[in-house]
Formats: structure tokens, C-alpha cells, sequence
């Protein structure tokens, strides 16, 4: 108590007392480090909650801390238009958090916030504004913040203010912080990096509540418009790796986006789906398993093992036995940086990708775990083994093997003494004279090696010397730290050639490494996010690939294309990028693919035109060729490179398409396009007729250039079907001049 009593003293001294007119967080740091301090001596928490409310009735007396307003002109997603502190955020309390897209730290915060969100709604009177500052050149372009909104399943508000105008204005420092704003616009906390939870609720609930008893809080809505509400659905959401299997001729890829694993022939053939299409952690059977956000995976044999990296845990798929098991990690984020438990008890941190290592026993008795929220590469041990210089460590064992757990790019001849920043590609190279796991450290734009034999770690390619500057990133080929990368996350080593490929994310391009001379070249792509196919290998264009594996003995590479949604092949021989093709059909392996449930069909512009067509007789197990016939305004011509495309689907009565939304791209509208819908043979009770619904989105340019549109149209195609099976088809024409 006397604690307590001393700090409000002291508290009391600093508000009243004179404070620096220009509003930023150097203005409040002095008077919120004393609350600070108060709250961590503080031993209950009403304690806390007093101290909060007698810091906030002090600053409700001064009236030099209201912040500037957003500038005018910046792109906002999320919502119905641009927001203001003086209109739709008035009588509100605001969390703003300032984010770039690849700080690691940055997304161990979301589910704060979302934990938040669900407690307190916009009629409550709280709103999470986030505020985009980028980083890296590549983060401030408006696309690539949408695929991070998109991937990360953020729902409030975002800015993006790419020139950083506010953060300046603030005087922020670092990623993540937090700031909260007062229903006048005053500034009331911050809260600076990851770790802040309890605090962060403590702030926000105290505030409500302060303020609702001072009739200051508003209880209007805020428009929302959900930016990920306006897209189709595709066959993979943000891909983040992908793994081959030569022996095995088997691809595993994480289909992040979907919280799942694929596992697919040579061919594109699904052989297993494990988890989604919603995010959850449980073991068990591959039909009940699920994943959140996996990245990392590896595929051996029967076995494929993932890093479940929003679940912070190492899993297991045993495809022969058909069980999913948990290797590692205990379902929430760690802290620890020295580990050494059993797998199953010992927290971890965000792993970002794993590879097979032998170490101190049998061929392949680990994992390299790439721990990206520690900044540091672990070992998982399957069987005993032991590390360079350390004791034997037991099967199950987890534990760190090199990174300070500082976020830095220092190499050094102790493993435990270098840094790394924000780990997130590993590729083994343990051949003479290499002997090395190869490392894309992200937030250092390098590629580093990790000496097998002692842990030594050093410099490939990329960054600069100082171990401090994590901000020395660009695009250019050359040797060493001459090279420049921007944000890489993937490497793949490729033996018969002794080369190291790298996906240069934020380049949107792919490299080669030769670790003789050092020299690095880029490889494919142009440099400009896209997704065009050749004619060749630089004519090719990529949106922030995070994933590669070499297959076919070096002469193939396989790209998950993230942004794009795509798996992409390089034929390294004939110099060309194809997409992989992936199909859903049954398999002819020992367990079907998992039914994600029915995709959710994107919702329609009201100007769309709706066409319904007279009831059509059909019977079970016929084809229903839809036709589909459009015609473009006079003068126009499809958007190249637009994704005009269609979908079909059956709402309430989703056993008629499989459980699936069917899709498909427009691309030529010189001829009919015929999309068939093939009936079940067993058909299921149903009160009405059931109807299958055709939409389409044209995008659509004067042919001459300059204005672009986009039409859209749906054909409700009502079914009156028999009780008879039969075989054959029945075409209907479906029409629409736009």
C-alpha cells in the first residue's frame, strides 16, 4: 500500500506539473513510465485498476495531448471509407497498432487484439485501427497489405500509411507498438513490442469503463467492409511451403491460408487433405486433425512433419497409420530460448520451417527447426543423437542450437553467441565440402550457413557487416554482401549441382547462390509482383513466393507463389514457369481426400444482373452442360491479366456440386464456354426443387485504353429432377449481353 501510495504521489506531481506541448509519445512516456512502474509493484488487481483510473482522471484535465487526424488520401481496407479521429472515431476509445507485415512480433500480437475484439464491440465503444508502416519497400504497396490482411484473418480497420506519416508524428520507434486514444482523440498509453496482454486489457477495460461513466462513449457503428468478403474462392490460400519426395514421387505443400497439408502425386493428384478449411490444434485421425496457419513441412516416406506455426507447435502426420501427433510445443507462444525438455513440454515460439538433420546417431534422427519468434534455429531429436560440442540429447528432446535470441545479423564461431532475425527457410547441405544448414534470415535480407561440424555461423550472401543493421535490403546481384535480397524466406539446396536457390519474397523473384564464389544471380521473375507465365524464366512474374524445393535432381523447381495462391514450376532445362495442376478427384491411395465443406461463393455487386431461367428436367447421374454465352459493352475488350472467372454452386443443396464451389478463370469470350455439372446418382430429400446458380465477374477495358470496368451477372437455372437414374447430358444456354 505504501508502494502504491508513493507512485500516485509522484504521479500526481508529473501530470500537473508542465508538459511539452507538441503531442507525441515523448510527451507521454514521462507521465505513463510512473504509472508503469507503480503497476508492476502493484499486488492485486484492483490495486492495478485504481491506479489506472486515477492516472486517467489527471489526464482528463490536460489538453495538449490530442493527436493529428490520418491524412487525407491514404488507402484504408476494412471498412466503408477513410476513418477520422473527429467523425466515425469520436467518443470512441482506439487501439492503434503500428504494424509491418513481416515482424514476427508484430503477428504475436493479433491475437491480443482479436481476443479484445471479442470482448469489446464497436457499440461498446472500442476500435482496433491497425496502422501498416512499412518496413520494406515491397510492404507499401496496397496489394501486398491485402494479402497480409487476408493471411493473418485480420478484420478491423487497417491504413495504409506507407509513408509512415503518423508513425512520425507519434515519434514511434519500433514494431509492434501500441497506442490508445481517448473518445476526444487524446492520447492516453502505449505499449511497445509483444508480451503485453494482461496490460493491454487492463488499459482498454479500465478506459471503457472510466469513460462510460463520464457519458463519453458513443455507441454508433463503424462501416465495415471486409476486404476478403469481395474475393473467389481458390484451390490454395497463401501457400507458405512445399516439399517433395523423389522416392515417393509425392509433393507435400502447406496450403496456409487453409490451415491444411495437402499431400499430391507427381501429377497434381490429391492424395491427402489434413485439416481446414477453419483453423484449430487437435490430434488424431487425418479426418479430424487440424492445423492453424502451418508452414514448414517435410515429406519422408509415409511421414510428413509440419511446423504448425500459429499453433507454435512441431506435428506429425503418420499417412500410413492416418494419425496426426503433436512433437512439440504446447499450443501457446514461448518465451523460452534455451529449451531442452521433452518435445511435448517444452514451449517454442513460432516455428517457420523444418529439415530433415543427422546429428551425433542414425541418417535423418532430427529436425532443424527455423524459430522464427525466438530468432533462433533449434533441434528436435527423433531418435538419440547429439550436437556439436553438447551432451547426448534423447529421442524427443527439444532444444536451442544456435541465436543469442536477439534479433540481430551478428555471425560468430559460438553458435549460441550469433543472431539471427526472424529465421525462416532452412536448407541442409551436409555434403563435403559444404557441411552446412543454410539459412534465409528475413528481417536481415541474408542467406547465412550454419557450420554442421561446431555451429559456427557466417555470412553467404546479402545484409551489410553491421550486425545491428537490419535495414540494409535491396535487389542486386553480386558476391557476398554486395548481393542485396529483400526479405527472403525459402532456400532449397541442389546436390548434383552444389547450388542454393532462394525465394527473394520481396523481390518477387527466385535466386541462385553458388557458395564456391559466393556470387548470387537471380534466376526468374521480374521484380514487379504479378503472375504472368514466360515466355521465359525472367519474363515470369511472382507475388512474394515464400516457399521452394528441388526436385527431379536439381533440373526442376517447385515455387509456392503465396500471393498468387499458385504452385509453380521451373524447368530449370527448358528455361519456362508452368502452374502445378492440382486436382481434387478421388485418389486411387489408401485414404480419400478430406472435404473442406462447402466454400463460401463471393457476394455479388447489387448491380450484378440475376437471370433466372424456366425449370429445366433432368435426371440422377446426367451431365447439366451450362453453356455460358456473354457479350461485352460495344468498344470493350477483356482486362488482360483481370481475374474475370465464375463459379457455380448450389446453395442449400451443396451435395449437388460435391460440397464444393466449383471455379473457373474467363479468359476468351469469342466462343461458349461449357461448364458441365455432373449429378449425383443418389440423390437426397429436399422440401423444394434444388437450383444450381452460375455467377460471373468480367473485368473489361475500352479497347482503346484507359477507363476499366468490372460486370458481373448470376444464372439461377432451377432443376426438376426425375426419380429414374440416366446417362448422357442436357445443355442449357445461359445469355447476357453486359
Amino acid at each position: 500500500m505504501l508502494v502504491q501510495n508513493v507512485a500516485l504521489t509522484l504521479l500526481n506531481e508529473i501530470v500537473v506539473g508542465k508538459m511539452a506541448s507538441k503531442c507525441n509519445l515523448s510527451a507521454l512516456f514521462p507521465i505513463q513510465s510512473q504509472l508503469d512502474d507503480a503497476l508492476d509493484n502493484a499486488t492485486n488487481q484492483q490495486e492495478k485498476e485504481n491506479l489506472v483510473y486515477q492516472y486517467l482522471k489527471k489526464l482528463d484535465d490536460k489538453d495538449d495531448l490530442r493527436i493529428p487526424d490520418f491524412d487525407e488520401g491514404l488507402e484504408w481496407l476494412n471498412t466503408e471509407g477513410p476513418l477520422s479521429f473527429t467523425r466515425e472515431l469520436a467518443g470512441k476509445v482506439v487501439v492503434l497498432d503500428f504494424f509491418t507485415y513481416c515482424c514476427i512480433n508484430c503477428i504475436h500480437i493479433l491475437p491480443d487484439l482479436h481476443q479484445l475484439e471479442k470482448k469489446h464491440s464497436v457499440k461498446d465503444g472500442l476500435v482496433i485501427v491497425g496502422v501498416h508502416s512499412a518496413k520494406f519497400p515491397n510492404e507499401k504497396v496496397l496489394q501486398n497489405v491485402q494479402s497480409a490482411v487476408l493471411r493473418y484473418n485480420i478484420t478491423h480497420p487497417v491504413v495504409n500509411d506507407g509513408d509512415a506519416r503518423l508513425w512520425h508524428e507519434l515519434e514511434v520507434a519500433c514494431w509492434p507498438t501500441l497506442v490508445l486514444i481517448g473518445p476526444k482523440g487524446n492520447l492516453l498509453f502505449s505499449l511497445v513490442g509483444e508480451g503485453h496482454r494482461e496490460r493491454l486489457a487492463l488499459f482498454t477495460n479500465t478506459s471503457l469503463r472510466h469513460y462510460r461513466d463520464q457519458v463519453l462513449l458513443s455507441d454508433h457503428l463503424v462501416g465495415t467492409k471486409l476486404y476478403r468478403d469481395s474475393l473467389p474462392p481458390s484451390l490454395l490460400s497463401f501457400p507458405g511451403k512445399v516439399a517433395v519426395d523423389s522416392s515417393r514421387k509425392r509433393l507435400a505443400i502447406a496450403d496456409t491460408g487453409h490451415h491444411r497439408v495437402l499431400v499430391v502425386s507427381s501429377i497434381g493428384l490429391v492424395l491427402y487433405s489434413i485439416g481446414g478449411p477453419e483453423s484449430g490444434r487437435k490430434d488424431g485421425n487425418l479426418d479430424e486433425a487440424t492445423f492453424c496457419s502451418p508452414q514448414g513441412i517435410v515429406i519422408k516416406g509415409d511421414t510428413v512433419f509440419v511446423a504448425d506455426t500459429e499453433n507454435h507447435l512441431i506435428r506429425k502426420i503418420d499417412l500410413l497409420e492416418g494419425q496426426v501427433s503433436t512433437l512439440a510445443g504446447v499450443g501457446f507462444q514461448g518465451t523460452d530460448m534455451e529449451g531442452g525438455a521433452m518435445g511435448p513440454q517444452q514451449p517454442i515460439s513460432s516455428p517457420w520451417d523444418l529439415a530433415l538433420g543427422t546429428a551425433g546417431g542414425e541418417e535423418d534422427n532430427m529436425l532443424w527447426v527455423a524459430m522464427a519468434g525466438t530468432h533462433q534455429i533449434w533441434a528436435l531429436f527423433l531418435e538419440n543423437g547429439k550436437l556439436p560440442k553438447r551432451s547426448e540429447s534423447k529421442a524427443g528432446t527439444c532444444v536451442r542450437f544456435a541465436g543469442s535470441g536477439n534479433e540481430e545479423n551478428r555471425n560468430n564461431a559460438y553458435p549460441q553467441k550469433a543472431g539471427f532475425a526472424q529465421p525462416s527457410g532452412l536448407a541442409p547441405a551436409p555434403e563435403e565440402p559444404w557441411g552446412c544448414l543454410y539459412v534465409a534470415d528475413s528481417e536481415s535480407s541474408t542467406v547465412r550457413s550454419l557450420a554442421l561440424k561446431d555451429g559456427a555461423v557466417k555470412l553467404l550472401v546479402g545484409g551489410e557487416r553491421d550486425p545491428l543493421n537490419l535495414f540494409a535490403f535491396g535487389d542486386v546481384d553480386g558476391k557476398g554482401v554486395d548481393a542485396k535480397l529483400q526479405h527472403p524466406l525459402d532456400v532449397a539446396w541442389a546436390p548434383d549441382q552444389g547450388l542454393l536457390y532462394v525465394a527473394d519474397s520481396y523481390n518477387h523473384k527466385i535466386k541462385v547462390v553458388d557458395p564456391k564464389t559466393r556470387q548470387c544471380l537471380v534466376v526468374a521473375g521480374t521484380g514487379e509482383a504479378g503472375d504472368v507465365l514466360g515466355p521465359g524464366l525472367t519474363e515470369s512474374s511472382f507475388n512474394e513466393p515464400g516457399g521452394l524445393c528441388v526436385g527431379e535432381g536439381g533440373r526442376v523447381l517447385y515455387v509456392a507463389d503465396t500471393n498468387n495462391h499458385h504452385l509453380k514450376v521451373l524447368d530449370l532445362d527448358t528455361k519456362t514457369v508452368s502452374l502445378f495442376p492440382i486436382s481434387l478427384e478421388d485418389a486411387v491411395d489408401s485414404a480419400p481426400t478430406k472435404s473442406s465443406g462447402p466454400c463460401k461463393v463471393p457476394k455479388l455487386p447489387k448491380s450484378a444482373s440475376r437471370v433466372k431461367m424456366p425449370p429445366l428436367a433432368v435426371s440422377p447421374g446426367q451431365t447439366v452442360n451450362l453453356e455460358l454465352v456473354l457479350s461485352l459493352p460495344e468498344g470493350t475488350k477483356l482486362t488482360e491479366d483481370a481475374p474475370s472467372f465464375w463459379t457455380l454452386s448450389a446453395e442449400g443443396n451443396e451435395w449437388l456440386v460435391g460440397n464444393q464451389v466449383v471455379t473457373g478463370d474467363i479468359q476468351n469470350l469469342s466462343q461458349p464456354l461449357s461448364i458441365p455439372a455432373i449429378l449425383p446418382k443418389v440423390l437426397k430429400a429436399t422440401e423444394a426443387s434444388p437450383s444450381l446458380t452460375l455467377s460471373v465477374w468480367v473485368y473489361c477495358c475500352l479497347a482503346g485504353g484507359g477507363a476499366c470496368m468490372m460486370k458481373a451477372a448470376s444464372f439461377t437455372q432451377p432443376l426438376q429432377i426425375g426419380s429414374t437414374p440416366r446417362n448422357g447430358s442436357v445443355t442449357v444456354t445461359l445469355a447476357h449481353a453486359f
